[in-house]
């Protein structure tokens, strides 16, 4: 069995929840999943794979996400990894590919990631701060899509099985 952690940056809980679809794709499948705040994991020892999941706001990674990344560099880049954003406040992570931004470029080239892919974000309605509360105006709703999440999941299943054979 396959042991996953999934770790996140979440400013407002809904990368925490696309986090929560990823761990249950998995754990369906019949991996062993570990599911917790990117601040909070101190080692990735003892993980065959990590999914890192980040908020995207203004083409910007979520602080955790990105600090995760850099403080367990040498450890993640033996192991299959992949980045995961949400963020669009529309359905076109589901209509198309979203190309990772520049900074997570380097991020998926520093830890040799298997792949990145964005989904879509969420926003409630009322939304605390002045951008947020702004944006909520024109983009309240919830862009997270169960089923592009366990397509994904499905995609990276023979990865992971290709992985664990080669240990």
């Amino acid at each position: 069995m396959t042991r996953i952690l999934v770790a996140f940056g979440s400013k407002r809980g809904g990368t925490a929840g696309l986090a929560a679809m990823i761990a249950d794709a998995l754990t369906e499948a019949g991996h062993d999943v570990d599911m917790s705040a990117a601040r909070d994991v101190t080692t990735v020892e003892g993980f065959d794979a990590v999914i890192v999941a980040g908020a995207l706001y203004a083409s910007r990674w979520h602080r955790d996400a990105r600090r995760f990344v850099r403080r367990h560099r040498d450890a993640l880049s033996r192991l299959p990894v992949w980045l995961v954003s949400s963020g669009p406040l529309d359905d076109s992570a589901t209509q198309r590919d979203i190309p990772a931004t520049s900074q997570l470029q380097k991020l998926v080239a520093r830890v040799d990631a298997r792949g990145h892919v964005t989904f879509g974000g969420t926003l409630s309605p009322d939304a605390a701060g002045f951008p947020a509360r702004q944006m909520a105006k024109t983009r309240a709703g919830d862009w997270r899509d169960p089923a592009h999440v366990r397509r994904w999941v499905r995609s990276i299943l023979g990865q992971l099985d290709a992985a664990g054979r080669a240990r």
